[in-house]
C-alpha cells in the first residue's frame, strides 16, 4: 500500500475514534454502537 494513502488512511482512524469518543453512551446507541466497539467500528470504516 502507498505510504500516503496509509498516513491518509490512519489520521482519518484517528480522527473518527476522536470524534466517536465524544458522543454520549445514548447518542452511540442511536448509532447502534458501543463505547466498547468504537476502534473495532473505526478500523472497519477505514481499511484496517
Amino acid at each position: 500500500m502507498n505510504v500516503t494513502r496509509t498516513l491518509k488512511n490512519w489520521r482519518n482512524y484517528r480522527r473518527t475514534v476522536a470524534e466517536l469518543e465524544r458522543m454520549t453512551t445514548r447518542e452511540l446507541a442511536d448509532l447502534g454502537i458501543t463505547q466498547y466497539e468504537i476502534r473495532s467500528f473505526a478500523r472497519t470504516a477505514h481499511g484496517f
